[in-house]
């Protein structure tokens, strides 16, 4: 598509996250953290969230930082894509789970 017939969709959700698994064929694992303060107590917590992350072309690999877009339903549990490795796992030994 041209620059002028470029569709334009609602904002799409996007997320920063570490790649847990990439066994799958064209699916990866992403765990997402999120830090906030405790509504009561006001310490700071950290959560986190696994996401089932479409990569079609296999090229994100454990220990990578990625960037993840919501997107429509690609399967029962795939609901996001990826859109970039950020950065590049160098030393896979020091991968933590």
């Amino acid at each position: 598509m041209s620059e002028t017939n470029k569709v334009i969709r609602g904002k799409r959700k996007e997320r920063l996250g570490e790649v847990l698994s990439s066994k799958m064929a064209k699916t990866i694992v992403v765990r997402v953290e999120r830090r906030f303060p405790h509504p009561e107590f006001k310490k700071v917590v950290t959560q986190y969230r696994k996401f089932y992350v479409h990569d079609e072309k296999g090229e994100a690999k454990p220990g990578d930082r990625v960037r993840i877009e919501e997107t429509r339903p690609v399967s029962k549990l795939k609901h996001w894509r990826l859109v970039e490795v950020v950065e590049r796992n160098t030393d896979a030994a020091l991968l933590k789970v």
